[in-house]
């Protein structure tokens, strides 16, 4: 399902999405705009941009609020380090793929292909639909439908699945901030084939950061991101380490 505005509505396509997503718009024109990518910009004379920019701030607040509110026993290294997986590139990639928000939205010739769509295309359409549902239902609207579809990661999280888990933390901050994943690189291997260590090194956009020791090359990656960490989110690695 292909959503082509060509500058007008498409009501049975719109009201689909509607239903999928469990929020009836006041007004579709910005669900439609939410959903148009910036390739097709020439075409219909907007895109979702302004609004992902809006959705970003918006749903920064809403899980800021909602841990907050929700886990007083956790300090604000704590609370820093889950949002900063919630509301990584991948994980609301892969949230915007189960909410179908794909199967609809409106994209340039160029990007036709459902299955192969940028991480942060997908990523950025659901910013946008959260800034759409904020500017059509309010706030409370924004919320639910943002934590609907994001509690099971903040669960997840809280379960410690990404505790000390320094590679998965290091990833999901360069890719938010760098919009790249971190390169892991042998530096030297030494001791017998039964025995062997390993030492490895992060390298972010061409810049290398920690090394680390370790028995195998995951251990040793572990070890590397933990330094990468240290370098450069210290005051986050000094909450998580206390």
């Amino acid at each position: 399902m292909i959503l082509q505005t060509n500058n007008h509505i498409n009501p049975e396509k719109l009201s689909a999405c509607q239903l999928t997503l469990g929020y009836s718009f006041h007004d579709p024109v910005v669900l439609e705009k939410a959903l148009t990518h910036t390739s097709c910009r020439l075409e219909n004379n907007f895109s979702n941009e302004r609004l992902e920019f809006l959705g970003d701030a918006v749903l920064g607040m809403i899980i800021s609020d909602y841990l907050y509110k929700t886990m007083p026993q956790c300090s604000e290294g704590e609370l820093t380090k889950i949002k900063s997986v919630v509301v990584s590139q991948t994980t609301l990639a892969n949230v915007s793929v189960e909410a179908h928000l794909k199967d609809f939205l409106s994209v340039g010739k160029g990007l036709n292909d459902r299955n192969y769509l940028p991480k942060s295309l997908l990523a950025n359409v659901f910013e946008a639909v959260i800034a759409a549902i904020f500017l059509d239902g309010g706030i409370e609207a924004a919320y639910n439908f943002t934590i609907k579809h994001l509690k099971k990661e903040i669960d997840l999280v809280c379960k410690n699945q990404h505790d000390k888990n320094y590679k998965s933390i290091l990833q999901h901050y360069s890719q938010k901030e760098y919009g790249i994943t971190p390169n892991y690189r042998v530096l030297q291997q030494i001791g017998p084939d039964h025995g062997k260590s390993f030492e490895v090194i992060v390298s972010i956009k061409s810049n290398e950061y920690g090394k680390g020791w370790g028995k195998s090359k995951k251990e040793a990656e572990q070890s590397a991101a933990k330094e990468t960490l240290k370098i450069i989110v210290p005051d986050l690695m000094k909450e998580m380490d206390s």
